[in-house]
């Protein structure tokens, strides 16, 4: 298994060389997103309505941080079930979405769009929201700010631990935790 330092926005050459279970240091802009951002965002698709970022070589992290205590950039910022986001993510991959950070396995149907769309689904530690956020450098809401904790942020972070969940090759690292798991 392989370490990285990645930038965002991703490139097709950075993905290209991940594979799963390497551990990744990302770096840069991604995007906050949860189970209703994610509805509004397909419903603005449907209408034919331009987004309030672009997908295009972009990383969302299915996150709803805390509010952040005073001195504090951003609160706990832990990652969510990505599995919740499974029925919109091929669309947003069709859009140009490389990257996705969140906890927990992903379906099928995302697996196969990760590989036609040469994409990348990245697992960040749960229950380690508070430390997470440490690796958050800037945050600012811009969109759906009605939403609250599930509004859309815009975060820099800097060295974000990750590790590759599920790569373009359509690998799958709790597939291959559960095999290697059942053959001891």
């Amino acid at each position: 298994m392989a370490e990285h330092k990645l930038k965002t926005p991703l490139t097709e050459k950075d993905i290209r060389k991940l594979k799963i279970g390497d551990k990744v240091l990302l770096s840069g802009t991604v995007y906050t997103a949860r189970d209703a951002a994610h509805l509004r965002m397909i419903e603005t698709i449907k209408k034919g309505k331009k987004l309030h970022f672009s997908l295009k070589n972009q990383v969302i992290y299915y996150s709803g941080p805390t509010p952040s205590r005073p001195g504090r950039i951003i609160g706990s910022a832990g990652p969510t079930t990505a599995g919740r986001m499974d029925s919109f993510t091929p669309k947003l991959l069709a859009k140009g979405l490389k990257g996705m950070i969140g906890k927990g396995k992903r379906g099928s149907e995302v697996i196969k769009a990760l590989k036609k769309h040469k994409a990348v689904y990245f697992a960040a530690p749960g229950g380690a929201g508070a430390l997470l956020s440490h690796y958050i450098k800037s945050a600012k809401v811009i969109a759906y700010k009605e939403l609250g904790t599930e509004a859309v942020r815009k975060l820099e972070i800097e060295n974000f631990p990750l590790i590759v969940a599920n790569d373009t090759f359509g690998g799958d690292i709790f597939e291959k935790g559960v095999k290697k798991w059942k053959k001891k």
